[in-house]
């Protein structure tokens, strides 16, 4: 009896703490709600910790039925227990050993919508949309994020193995990686100069300038500016703002972006059932305006690119190219349990974007319902599979550095070995052990391309086409032409 008062008072701090946040008054419940199905819950508990053929710890009975409680919700709210709380804090702080991916829940399965530029995960070939079905050989079918993301993340130079399936192909593959701390740049061009520097202007002749934000830091917005005044002193007259794959990140920093482009007007707002609605305004600061913009989105862009996208598509300020974006809209909270012995991240609110429609794809939402962003009329143009792998592939070999002879005075030892040429006259690089039976991935050759040469190319092989950004580019070309 005691055991099951114990019980009863422990669930019954647990639905008051949870209800502690609350900023409007509970409707009323039917009389079988809260207590009576509570009781059911604690008459359960009861039977098994007193009955089962084997003893089981009582925290974990608690634990395992709060995340039964969670996994009712969408992928993006979790339990901390208390041996995880400060691995949670870390990652919060960017301050772990990690692969470099940004993953996803789609359907019960794991999947990356990103990997991050010169991370472990972007060097060997990881691709959006690779479904990773077994994290050190064990199966991550049910997994949730943050338990994906624990298994995920470890000390830097600790070696991880995952199996990943590519999109639109069924065979299995195995790559090993060495964990690393993830910081990288998030600000990039379409290719890079002799000097390893970004050249943001894709087109030198119409001035139209490229930049690719591959996710959302803390930096990204000063980033930006400092490539926006690059090209300023390039006179640019035209720009493509590249957020195909990019999953997302600080909300503040969304904001931030959004105010390089537009200098009044709504950014984004959020609402939920029982917290207050908040909203975030442009302020006057010096934005980029008075050349036409095109914005490039496909469906592994997601929340903050979302906000940024739907912000400019509403103000008119930009044209969206490409295909309807993940819908990623949701507002994590995360809540104290135990006196901060462990926490709740629980989904409180979804974003919307400045005309007051709605950006997140629930877990029951339909192709007509209203979520993400769609491009506009006319510009609505969807990748196969097989085209988005070798755009990702393309991408991935031109963000590459190049070897470089050492400079003067450094001593010969020191020099980087040159590429040498396979069998089919492709570079590659010089022979390094396989991990699992997987060879070296390729890199495009050392020489740079010349000025003469079609932007977006510079590999010896056939260029590869890529249509989204060639209708971003007809588009300002055509805007261009009638503004002289």
């Amino acid at each position: 009896m005691l055991r099951r008062v114990s019980l009863w008072l422990l669930f019954v701090s647990i639905g008051c703490s949870l209800a502690g946040g609350a900023t409007d008054k509970p409707k009323p419940q039917p009389k079988d709600d809260y207590y009576e199905l509570y009781k059911v819950l604690v008459d359960t508990m009861d039977q098994v910790e007193r009955n089962y053929v084997k003893e089981v710890d009582r925290r974990e009975l608690i634990e395992s039925a709060i995340k039964g409680v969670l996994g009712k919700l969408d992928p993006y709210s979790s339990y901390i227990p208390p041996d995880e709380l400060s691995r949670f804090r870390a990652t919060v702080d960017s301050e772990f050993g990690g692969i470099g991916i940004q993953i996803g829940v789609e359907g019960g399965q794991l999947k990356i919508l990103s990997p991050l530029a010169g991370t472990p995960a972007y060097r060997a070939g990881l691709l959006a949309g690779d479904r990773i079905v077994a994290i050190e050989g064990k199966s991550t079918e049910g997994i949730n994020i943050d338990d994906a993301v624990a298994r995920l993340k470890g000390k830097e130079g600790t070696k991880i193995t995952i199996t990943v399936i590519h999109p639109g192909r069924s065979d299995k593959l195995e790559v090993t990686l060495t964990r690393e701390k993830i910081h990288v740049e998030t600000v990039l061009g379409d290719r890079r100069k002799a000097d390893d520097a970004w050249d943001f202007m894709y087109d030198a002749k119409q001035r139209i300038g490229y930049l690719r934000v591959t996710a959302f830091s803390r930096d990204t917005a000063a980033e930006l500016r400092r490539a926006l005044e690059q090209l300023k002193g390039e006179k640019m007259r035209g720009l493509i703002l590249d957020l195909r794959f990019n999953p997302g990140g600080l909300l503040s920093s969304a904001i931030e972006v959004s105010n390089l482009f537009i200098s009044k007007g709504r950014i984004v707002s959020t609402k939920g059932r029982n917290s207050p609605e908040r909203v975030w305004d442009a302020q006057k600061n010096g934005a980029y305006e008075g050349f036409p913009m095109v914005i490039l989105v496909n469906r592994y862009s997601a929340s903050a690119s979302e906000i940024v996208s739907a912000c400019l598509q509403d103000h008119k300020r930009a044209v969206v190219v490409g295909e309807r974006t993940w819908g990623k809209g949701s507002v994590q909270n995360v809540v104290e349990l135990e006196n901060g012995r462990s926490a709740l991240k629980l989904t409180t609110a979804s974003y919307r974007r400045p005309s007051g429609k709605n950006i997140h794809r629930f877990e029951d939402a339909k192709e007509a319902d209203e979520w993400g962003v769609t491009p506009d009329k006319g510009f609505d143009l969807k990748l196969g599979d097989s085209e988005m792998v070798n755009l990702l592939e393309d991408r991935r070999r031109r963000d590459v550095l190049q070897p470089h002879d050492p400079p003067e005075g450094e001593p010969e030892a020191e020099k980087k070995p040159e590429a040498k040429a396979n069998g089919n006259g492709k570079a590659t690089e010089p022979p390094a052990p396989k991990t699992n039976g997987k060879p070296p991935a390729e890199k495009p050759p050392a020489e740079k391309p010349a000025a003469k040469d079609k932007p977006g190319t510079g590999l010896d092989e056939p260029p590869f086409v890529d249509r989204q950004l060639q209708m971003a580019v007809k588009y300002l070309t055509g805007q261009l032409a009638r503004s002289k």
